[in-house]
Protein backbone atom coordinates (compact mmCIF):
# COMPACT_ATOMS: atom_id res chain seq x y z
CA UNK A 1 0.00 0.00 0.00
CA UNK A 2 1.30 3.43 -0.91
CA UNK A 3 0.60 6.76 0.71
CA UNK A 4 1.65 9.79 -1.30
CA UNK A 5 2.47 12.15 1.52
CA UNK A 6 3.21 15.18 -0.63
CA UNK A 7 4.96 16.06 -3.87
CA UNK A 8 8.38 15.09 -2.50
CA UNK A 9 8.08 11.60 -1.03
CA UNK A 10 5.99 8.50 -1.31
CA UNK A 11 5.40 6.28 1.69
CA UNK A 12 4.95 2.51 1.72
CA UNK A 13 3.95 1.23 5.18
CA UNK A 14 4.94 -2.41 5.59
CA UNK A 15 1.60 -3.69 6.99
CA UNK A 16 -1.90 -2.37 7.68
CA UNK A 17 -0.87 -1.89 11.30
CA UNK A 18 2.11 0.17 10.13
CA UNK A 19 -0.26 2.34 8.12
CA UNK A 20 -2.47 2.97 11.15
CA UNK A 21 0.58 3.94 13.21
CA UNK A 22 1.67 6.20 10.36
CA UNK A 23 -1.71 7.89 10.41
CA UNK A 24 -1.38 8.51 14.16
CA UNK A 25 1.55 10.82 13.40
CA UNK A 26 3.18 10.56 16.82
CA UNK A 27 6.83 10.07 15.92
CA UNK A 28 9.16 9.17 13.07
CA UNK A 29 12.72 7.89 13.34
CA UNK A 30 15.06 8.46 10.39
CA UNK A 31 18.28 6.48 10.68
CA UNK A 32 21.35 7.69 8.80
CA UNK A 33 24.55 5.70 8.25
CA UNK A 34 28.02 7.16 7.62
CA UNK A 35 29.09 7.23 4.00
CA UNK A 36 25.56 6.81 2.64
CA UNK A 37 25.43 9.13 -0.36
CA UNK A 38 21.63 8.99 -0.41
CA UNK A 39 21.56 11.22 2.67
CA UNK A 40 22.98 14.45 1.28
CA UNK A 41 22.33 17.64 3.26
CA UNK A 42 19.73 18.54 0.61
CA UNK A 43 17.94 15.22 1.11
CA UNK A 44 18.03 15.74 4.88
CA UNK A 45 16.49 19.19 4.38
CA UNK A 46 13.66 17.71 2.33
CA UNK A 47 13.10 14.89 4.82
CA UNK A 48 13.02 17.31 7.76
CA UNK A 49 10.53 19.58 5.99
CA UNK A 50 8.37 16.62 5.09
CA UNK A 51 8.56 14.88 8.47
CA UNK A 52 7.80 17.91 10.63
CA UNK A 53 4.58 18.57 8.75
CA UNK A 54 3.35 15.02 9.40
CA UNK A 55 4.68 14.00 12.83
CA UNK A 56 4.59 15.54 16.28
CA UNK A 57 8.20 14.48 16.95
CA UNK A 58 11.10 13.67 14.63
CA UNK A 59 14.43 12.01 15.46
CA UNK A 60 17.42 11.69 13.17
CA UNK A 61 19.74 9.03 14.62
CA UNK A 62 23.10 8.40 12.96
CA UNK A 63 25.21 5.27 13.42
CA UNK A 64 28.53 5.80 15.17
CA UNK A 65 29.11 2.36 16.75
CA UNK A 66 31.39 -0.32 15.24
CA UNK A 67 32.08 1.84 12.19
CA UNK A 68 35.86 1.53 12.63
CA UNK A 69 35.52 -2.25 13.01
CA UNK A 70 33.53 -2.42 9.79
CA UNK A 71 36.29 -0.63 7.88
CA UNK A 72 38.95 -2.85 9.47
CA UNK A 73 37.04 -6.03 8.67
CA UNK A 74 36.95 -5.15 4.99
CA UNK A 75 40.56 -4.24 4.39
CA UNK A 76 41.63 -1.13 6.28
CA UNK A 77 44.48 -1.19 8.77
CA UNK A 78 43.35 -0.62 12.34
CA UNK A 79 44.78 2.90 12.48
CA UNK A 80 43.38 3.86 9.08
CA UNK A 81 39.99 2.37 9.98
CA UNK A 82 39.80 4.46 13.14
CA UNK A 83 40.69 7.66 11.28
CA UNK A 84 38.31 6.92 8.44
CA UNK A 85 35.46 6.12 10.83
CA UNK A 86 36.00 9.29 12.84
CA UNK A 87 36.01 11.33 9.63
CA UNK A 88 32.84 9.71 8.30
CA UNK A 89 30.95 10.06 11.60
CA UNK A 90 31.89 13.72 11.94
CA UNK A 91 30.84 14.36 8.36
CA UNK A 92 27.46 12.65 8.63
CA UNK A 93 26.62 14.60 11.78
CA UNK A 94 27.57 17.83 10.04
CA UNK A 95 25.39 17.00 7.03
CA UNK A 96 22.37 16.19 9.19
CA UNK A 97 22.71 19.36 11.26
CA UNK A 98 23.11 21.44 8.12
CA UNK A 99 20.11 19.81 6.47
CA UNK A 100 17.92 20.31 9.53
CA UNK A 101 19.02 23.94 9.91
CA UNK A 102 18.25 24.68 6.27
CA UNK A 103 14.81 23.08 6.50
CA UNK A 104 13.47 26.28 8.05
CA UNK A 105 11.54 26.89 11.26
CA UNK A 106 10.53 23.45 12.56
CA UNK A 107 6.82 22.68 12.77
CA UNK A 108 7.52 19.85 15.21
CA UNK A 109 10.05 18.77 17.81
CA UNK A 110 13.13 17.58 15.87
CA UNK A 111 16.30 16.10 17.35
CA UNK A 112 19.64 14.84 16.03
CA UNK A 113 21.45 12.21 18.08
CA UNK A 114 24.20 9.62 17.77
CA UNK A 115 23.42 5.96 18.31
CA UNK A 116 26.06 5.84 21.05
CA UNK A 117 24.05 8.33 23.14
CA UNK A 118 21.55 5.58 23.90
CA UNK A 119 24.02 3.10 25.36
CA UNK A 120 23.15 4.28 28.87
CA UNK A 121 19.41 4.05 28.22
CA UNK A 122 18.14 1.03 30.22
CA UNK A 123 15.41 0.18 27.69
CA UNK A 124 17.90 0.30 24.83
CA UNK A 125 20.28 -1.88 26.86
CA UNK A 126 17.55 -4.47 27.44
CA UNK A 127 16.51 -4.52 23.79
CA UNK A 128 20.13 -4.79 22.68
CA UNK A 129 20.61 -7.82 24.94
CA UNK A 130 17.47 -9.37 23.46
CA UNK A 131 18.79 -8.84 19.94
CA UNK A 132 22.07 -10.55 20.84
CA UNK A 133 20.18 -13.39 22.56
CA UNK A 134 18.02 -14.10 19.53
CA UNK A 135 21.04 -13.96 17.25
CA UNK A 136 22.40 -16.87 19.24
CA UNK A 137 19.19 -18.86 19.73
CA UNK A 138 16.74 -18.12 16.90
CA UNK A 139 17.66 -19.64 13.54
CA UNK A 140 15.10 -17.58 11.59
CA UNK A 141 16.28 -14.34 13.13
CA UNK A 142 19.94 -15.19 12.56
CA UNK A 143 19.23 -16.14 8.95
CA UNK A 144 17.46 -12.82 8.44
CA UNK A 145 20.46 -11.00 9.89
CA UNK A 146 22.80 -12.94 7.61
CA UNK A 147 20.70 -11.98 4.58
CA UNK A 148 20.73 -8.38 5.71
CA UNK A 149 24.49 -8.40 6.17
CA UNK A 150 25.05 -9.84 2.68
CA UNK A 151 22.54 -7.36 1.26
CA UNK A 152 24.48 -4.40 2.60
CA UNK A 153 28.12 -5.51 2.38
CA UNK A 154 28.07 -8.25 -0.25
CA UNK A 155 29.61 -5.89 -2.80
CA UNK A 156 32.69 -5.57 -0.55
CA UNK A 157 33.45 -9.29 -0.75
CA UNK A 158 35.79 -10.15 -3.67
CA UNK A 159 34.16 -12.10 -6.46
CA UNK A 160 34.40 -15.82 -5.89
CA UNK A 161 34.91 -15.44 -2.16
CA UNK A 162 32.50 -15.74 0.76
CA UNK A 163 32.09 -13.42 3.69
CA UNK A 164 34.27 -14.62 6.58
CA UNK A 165 33.00 -15.44 10.04
CA UNK A 166 34.88 -12.42 11.42
CA UNK A 167 33.32 -10.08 8.86
CA UNK A 168 29.87 -11.50 9.52
CA UNK A 169 30.30 -11.00 13.26
CA UNK A 170 31.21 -7.33 12.77
CA UNK A 171 28.11 -6.92 10.61
CA UNK A 172 26.01 -8.53 13.34
CA UNK A 173 27.44 -6.17 15.96
CA UNK A 174 26.83 -3.15 13.72
CA UNK A 175 23.22 -4.20 13.05
CA UNK A 176 22.54 -5.22 16.64
CA UNK A 177 23.31 -1.66 17.74
CA UNK A 178 20.61 -0.34 15.40
CA UNK A 179 17.94 -3.03 15.72
CA UNK A 180 16.46 -1.93 19.08
CA UNK A 181 14.97 1.03 17.22
CA UNK A 182 13.21 -1.29 14.77
CA UNK A 183 11.80 -3.34 17.64
CA UNK A 184 10.56 -0.78 20.17
CA UNK A 185 11.43 2.87 19.59
CA UNK A 186 8.37 4.00 21.61
CA UNK A 187 9.82 2.51 24.80
CA UNK A 188 13.32 3.84 24.15
CA UNK A 189 12.17 7.40 23.45
CA UNK A 190 8.96 7.42 25.52
CA UNK A 191 6.63 8.22 22.62
CA UNK A 192 3.13 6.78 22.04
CA UNK A 193 4.06 5.13 18.73
CA UNK A 194 6.80 5.40 16.14
CA UNK A 195 7.55 4.79 12.48
CA UNK A 196 11.04 3.71 11.46
CA UNK A 197 11.54 5.24 8.02
CA UNK A 198 14.13 4.15 5.46
CA UNK A 199 14.37 4.55 1.71
CA UNK A 200 14.53 0.82 0.88
CA UNK A 201 12.93 -2.26 2.36
CA UNK A 202 15.38 -4.15 4.55
CA UNK A 203 15.60 -7.96 4.37
CA UNK A 204 15.04 -8.35 8.11
CA UNK A 205 11.71 -6.52 8.03
CA UNK A 206 9.79 -9.71 7.24
CA UNK A 207 11.10 -11.35 10.40
CA UNK A 208 10.54 -8.44 12.78
CA UNK A 209 6.98 -7.80 11.59
CA UNK A 210 5.89 -11.45 11.27
CA UNK A 211 3.33 -13.14 13.47
CA UNK A 212 4.47 -15.70 15.98
CA UNK A 213 7.22 -16.02 18.56
CA UNK A 214 10.78 -14.82 18.60
CA UNK A 215 11.98 -11.23 18.45
CA UNK A 216 9.18 -9.11 16.98
CA UNK A 217 8.45 -5.43 16.70
CA UNK A 218 6.03 -4.15 19.33
CA UNK A 219 2.45 -3.39 18.35
CA UNK A 220 3.09 0.39 18.37
CA UNK A 221 6.25 0.13 16.24
CA UNK A 222 5.93 0.58 12.48
CA UNK A 223 8.20 0.41 9.47
CA UNK A 224 7.76 2.28 6.21
CA UNK A 225 9.76 2.81 3.06
CA UNK A 226 9.97 6.56 2.45
CA UNK A 227 11.55 7.53 -0.86
CA UNK A 228 11.47 10.31 -3.45
CA UNK A 229 8.16 9.98 -5.23
CA UNK A 230 9.65 9.64 -8.70
CA UNK A 231 12.04 6.88 -7.62
CA UNK A 232 11.32 3.44 -8.97
CA UNK A 233 11.53 0.48 -6.61
CA UNK A 234 15.07 -0.99 -6.80
CA UNK A 235 15.47 -4.39 -8.38
CA UNK A 236 16.61 -7.17 -6.01
CA UNK A 237 20.15 -7.16 -7.40
CA UNK A 238 20.53 -3.37 -7.43
CA UNK A 239 18.97 -2.45 -4.10
CA UNK A 240 20.74 0.08 -1.89
CA UNK A 241 23.56 -1.55 0.09
CA UNK A 242 24.67 1.65 1.78
CA UNK A 243 23.49 1.04 5.35
CA UNK A 244 27.05 0.03 6.17
CA UNK A 245 29.94 2.46 5.61
CA UNK A 246 30.84 2.73 1.93
CA UNK A 247 34.28 3.26 0.39
CA UNK A 248 32.95 4.90 -2.77
CA UNK A 249 30.52 7.28 -1.08
CA UNK A 250 31.35 10.95 -0.58
CA UNK A 251 32.93 11.64 2.78
CA UNK A 252 31.20 12.61 5.36
CA UNK A 253 21.19 -0.34 9.35
CA UNK A 254 3.59 -9.93 9.61
CA UNK A 255 1.64 -8.03 12.31
CA UNK A 256 -1.66 -7.59 10.59
CA UNK A 257 -4.04 -6.62 13.33
CA UNK A 258 -4.76 -2.97 13.96
CA UNK A 259 -3.08 -1.58 17.04
CA UNK A 260 -5.47 -1.35 19.95
CA UNK A 261 -6.69 2.16 20.56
Amino acid sequence: MTITADASFEVLPFTRTCRHIWEDGDHVLIGVSPGNSYFSSERITSLAQWATTRFAQVDFVYADLHVDRMFAAFGYSREHAQKRAAKEIKAVRRRILKGVEESGPPQADIRVRALSEFQSNPVYQLLHRRVLHFLETDDDFRKGCEEMALHFVGSKVPEGESITDAQLQVCFDYMAAELPFFVDTPSILDVPSSVAAYHVRMPLTDVLFARGGGLRATRNQAYAVVRPEAAAAPAPDTADRSSAPQDSAPTEGTVDERRAA
